[in-house]
Formats: C-alpha cells, sequence, structure tokens
C-alpha cells in the first residue's frame, strides 16, 4: 500500500445516502464513479470490510481480458445480437482503463500487449476453434492465428504448440488499479468506510439499512459488489461456486525474460480447466497463476482463502514445465483468494427477491478486471432505475443453471476436481485419461475454460 497509505475510518453512528455500495473493489469503485457521473448530486456512501482492493481486487494476477473467448456462452446467454454488443463492449472496456488511468494520473503499469490463448499439450490444440469458427461466420475477427512457431516466439516458451492472439488485451498492478480508483472515489465527492463490514441488511419500504459493526447507513438503494462473499445470501449462494485460485511470483530475471524473448510480451493463458495463466511485470518478475483450488466448505468464504497459497509445489511444478529456463529461479511469495465462479463463467446482475431495492452483480469467473468497468454501468442503471442498454443489457436477471446444495456441492466439486487434476495430468504425459475419470471432468462449469458454451 505505500507509507503514504491512510485507511478511511470505518462507519460509526447513523448516516444516510442517495446509494450505499457494499464492497470496495473494482465492481463497487466502479459503480460508484459511474453513479457521480450519471447524478453529479447523488450522496454515494461505500462500506468495504477491509481496505478498498483489500479482496479479489487486489489479489488476481492482473489481467485484463474482454469477452471475446467466452463468446459461445454469452450467445447462449443472451442471444447472438447482444452478445456481438456485450463483447465488444469489454475489449473497449480494456482500452477505457488505460485512458482512466492516463487521464488521471493513475501509475497502475497498465500495458496493452494482448493476451495468448495458448495450448500447453497436444490435446488442448483448438480449444479456441468452435469460438473462431462462430466469429469467422458473423464476419468478426478479434483473433490471431499462431503457429507452434508464432506461440513459441511471443510467449517464451515452446511448450506452447499452438495459439491465438487476441491485441486488446492488457495487464495491470492490480492493488495499484483498485487504490487508484479509490483515491479517485475520493476526490469525486463518494464517502469510504473501509474496516466497516455489513454486519446486516434490513430492506423496508423505499428504504434499506445497512448495518456495520458501529453505524448504519440508511439509503433509498444498496448494490452489493461483493464477488465470493455473496454467498451469504441464500438467493445468491447456488448461482456461484467459491474457489481459489492462487499465484506465485519470481524475483526479477530480467535477463532470462530477454534472452527468451518475452520481456514485453502478451499476458497468456492455457487451454486446461484448471487453468494456468501467467505474464511478466515492469520490474522483470513472473506472475504464475492457477485456477481450480481449494473450494469453499458449506459456501463459505474462509480463513483459508486468505494469506499464502497452499499449492506451492503444484504452482513451482507447472511454472517449470512451462518455461524450463526457469528452473532454477525461486519463487518468492505466493498467495491465495477466493473466486466466484458461475456455471457459464460469465456475471449475473439482477435485484434481491421481494428487495428491488437491492441489486448485485457476481459470478465473473475470474474474469473481473475489464468486465468490472461494465459491471459499474449496469448496476448504476439498475440502481438508478434507468431504461437503457445497461439495465437491459443480456447479463441482468436471466435464469441460469445452479449449483446443487451443499453438502452435495461442495462433496462432489472435489470430486469433480480431482477427476479433472487426473485427466490433466494425464494429457501432459501424452495420454488419454479413462471414460469414467473424463465424464466426472465433464460435469465442470465453464468458469475460466473460454471455449465452453456453459
Amino acid at each position: 500500500m505505500g507509507q503514504g497509505f491512510v485507511a478511511e475510518p470505518p462507519l460509526r453512528g447513523e448516516t444516510k445516502a442517495d446509494v450505499c455500495i457494499v464492497g470496495g473493489g473494482y465492481t463497487g469503485l466502479w459503480t460508484a464513479l459511474r453513479l457521480k457521473e450519471v447524478e453529479p448530486t447523488l450522496e454515494v456512501v461505500v462500506l468495504e470490510a477491509d481496505v478498498c482492493g483489500g479482496g479479489a481486487s487486489g489479489r488476481n494476477g492482473g489481467f485484463i481480458l474482454s469477452w471475446w473467448a467466452k463468446f459461445l456462452s454469452l450467445v447462449k446467454r443472451c442471444g447472438v445480437e447482444e452478445a456481438l454488443r456485450l463483447a465488444d463492449a469489454s475489449a473497449d472496456a480494456v482500452a477505457e482503463i488505460g485512458a482512466f488511468c492516463s487521464a488521471n494520473g493513475l501509475e497502475a503499469a497498465f500495458h496493452q500487449r494482448g493476451w495468448v490463448w495458448a495450448a500447453s499439450n497436444p490435446s488442448q490444440v483448438g480449444a479456441w476453434t468452435p469460438t473462431m469458427r462462430e466469429l469467422d461466420r458473423l464476419g468478426v475477427h478479434p483473433f490471431e492465428e499462431l503457429d507452434q512457431k508464432e506461440a513459441a516466439a511471443c510467449t517464451g516458451s515452446a511448450v506452447h504448440g499452438s495459439g491465438v492472439f487476441e491485441r486488446t488485451a492488457a495487464v495491470v498492478q492490480p492493488a495499484l488499479l483498485a487504490f487508484g480508483l479509490r483515491r479517485i472515489a475520493l476526490a469525486r465527492g463518494m464517502r469510504i468506510h473501509e474496516g466497516s463490514p455489513m454486519t446486516n441488511l434490513r430492506p423496508g419500504a423505499g428504504r434499506v439499512r445497512v448495518e456495520t459493526p458501529a453505524g448504519a447507513v440508511t439509503a433509498g438503494r444498496a448494490v452489493l459488489a461483493l464477488n465470493a462473499w455473496a454467498v451469504r445470501f441464500a438467493e445468491i449462494r447456488r448461482r456461484i461456486l467459491v474457489v481459489g485460485s492462487d499465484v506465485a511470483v519470481t524475483p526479477s530475471i530480467g535477463g532470462a525474460l530477454a534472452d527468451m524473448g518475452w520481456s514485453d510480451g502478451p499476458s497468456v493463458s492455457d487451454s486446461r480447466l484448471l487453468v494456468h495463466y501467467y505474464r511478466t511485470t515492469d520490474d522483470g518478475r513472473v506472475v504464475f497463476g492457477k485456477g481450480g483450488g481449494i473450494l469453499g466448505a458449506g459456501s463459505r468464504v474462509g480463513p483459508r482463502f486468505e494469506g499464502a497459497s497452499p499449492r506451492l509445489a503444484e504452482l513451482e511444478s507447472a511454472l517449470r514445465t512451462t518455461y524450463p529456463a526457469l528452473a532454477g529461479v525461486p519463487i518468492v511469495q505466493t498467495w491465495t483468494g477466493p473466486i466466484d465462479r458461475s456455471r457459464s463463467g460469465l456475471p449475473l446482475f439482477g435485484s434481491l427477491a421481494h428487495h428491488g431495492s437491492v441489486f448485485y452483480g457476481v459470478g465473473f469467473s475470474g474474469n473481473g478486471v475489464g468486465p468490472s468497468l461494465l459491471a459499474g454501468r449496469i448496476l448504476a442503471s439498475l440502481a438508478l432505475g434507468r431504461d437503457d442498454e445497461w439495465a437491459r443489457c443480456g447479463l441482468v436477471s436471466t435464469p441460469g443453471k445452479r449449483f446443487p446444495p451443499e453438502p452435495v456441492r461442495y462433496v462432489g466439486g472435489r470430486t469433480v476436481r480431482g477427476a479433472i487434476a487426473r485427466k490433466e495430468r494425464m494429457e501432459d504425459r501424452g495420454r488419454r485419461a479413462g471414460p469414467v475419470t473424463r465424464g466426472l471432468a465433464a460435469l465442470a462449469p465453464a468458469g475460466l475454460v473460454p471455449n465452453k458454451g456453459g
């Protein structure tokens, strides 16, 4: 956070607002900024349990991606026309974040260097083909195909047998972006209270009361921007699965990266279900992440999702397999955090049943940095009762598949995750898993797997 960081004071006593936003991550802060942009006189209060960016917004891998890789899921969810609009808007959002950083003097290490969707073993080759085929049919071409030589050259690893390149994608230092949004929100008149977890939500006639340990906000409307922590609400609980994602960081190895040709290269994700994702930083480090970690027992976000990653050995093995040239490079830091994975891998927006003045956005499924800007527009329009393209967005109030209830979800989730891990270990060795393992693995939600229609 830096020596100059001073947390905003916790809420103490009673206060009023037009809109109360619960959650000071990307979604909550973009929503606050959008509200003030549309209606500058609004009183907006943001309540954050930790500090702004203390949750997933400050702990992700720093990828800013569009929804083009999830186009088939978008089509299934809201039709071709709306899918095209949303995917196009999500690509524009990447550049808008960069422009916002430049215009407001935010030094968040934003770089628009593109993203490679790669195959890291033969079984993954062509994972993008169904998406590419549909986009080609529609005359839309966000991806450039890469052969083995091209994929290896731009990612610094011959492990990548092929891939596709999306030029619009970017990277960012995630915590710096969150702190920057916080600074701008404060400068534009938002009230932020950190160290102020919501302890109770009491909707009433024409108002909402949001209670914290030492105070309460009474507002006309409330927005829940809680990411995985939204599982506390029964009607949201079965719409998302809380699963960990783990990240490791190397020391600065600029010379080695230059030798590999990856110093200023694109970010990379492979095509496995338990996705591997990796990029470089301005100071010459490698950030290497792995999805599909621990599950939230009883649909809870517990202390296991805080601190160092419990999967250090897996991260080390994956890093060294992908980049053999880094075999002697140590890992100097790891962390873990919760992801709110939906069945489709796309977020869900709506209002709580019987509480039409409480709105939510959840289910970003590991791709929330860029889409959170769009989430801010959607949630602001919903909270203001506007009848516009964002309030009518195809991701709002659309029915979707639910996860099973507990304890079936946790037990079944562990079984499916184990099958996926076995299947992918065998594929890395050039072998094919048996039918039972493949069948169990097929039950996984779309999540971070871009080509699944979910």
